[in-house]
């Protein structure tokens, strides 16, 4: 395992999704790490210096072990691959690979989708009705293929989305149905998402990345 002596940094912002995903991975990992606000709402992400850490401007940027990492998900696997206690991702590589499938489901074809910056833009076209109704619109369709898949026959059952086992997939889900929340959806609609929604809110490491934690003051 390859580890740095200095403290890792995560640049993030408190109510990021993608954020939220790697605080929780930390804190579940046990990585003490220094968290340094990025205010996506003052364009801070798009400074010189937030670009020298990552050109796209986006966050999370975790800096670790002399490297500077960003997209949240390949900050997962290297935190997985360096520190695999506790574990992400099942060791069956079947299951390892649903896992992925539902990381992707959210943070490919989901949360991108209704982010800051689209829904900025979709306002900036239409209006502040159209913006809300095109970020439930996007979750919704990634909540129905998320709850299809996990009532496929042979998924195990237990309160995450890969039985009795918190993974990746659950890191990525939790942030979003916080974000669904806030556009106004009802998560009743899915019955297993919700059900995952309370068990994970019910871990501690959960509500110690929760954006409630690091909410600006004021």
């Amino acid at each position: 395992m390859t580890t740095g002596t200095a403290q890792p940094v995560l640049y993030h912002y408190w109510r990021s999704s993608s954020s939220w995903r790697v605080r929780w991975a930390l804190e579940l990992k046990g990585i003490a790490y220094q968290a340094v606000a990025v205010d996506l709402l003052k364009g801070e992400q798009r400074s010189d210096a937030h670009r020298q850490r990552n050109p796209l401007g986006m966050v999370p940027v975790l800096q670790i072990d002399g490297l500077s990492l960003a997209e949240s998900v390949a900050i997962l696997e290297y935190l997985e691959e360096t520190r695999p206690t506790a574990s992400l991702l099942p060791r069956e590589p079947g299951a390892r690979a649903f896992v992925r499938q539902l990381v992707q489901i959210i943070v490919a074809d989901t949360q991108p989708l209704q982010n800051v910056s689209i829904l900025g833009r979709i306002e900036k076209l239409t209006n502040a009705e159209e913006r809300q109704r095109w970020a439930a619109s996007c979750i919704e369709r990634g909540f129905d293929a998320y709850e299809q898949l996990l009532a496929q026959p042979g998924r195990p059952s237990g309160p995450f989305s890969l039985g009795s086992e918190l993974t990746m997939a659950d890191l990525c889900l939790l942030p979003q149905c916080y974000n669904a929340r806030r556009q106004g959806l009802d998560l009743a609609r899915w019955g297993r998402i919700s059900a995952i929604e309370s068990a994970c809110q019910a871990t501690e490491a959960a509500t110690r990345s929760h954006p409630d934690q690091f909410k600006p003051a004021g």
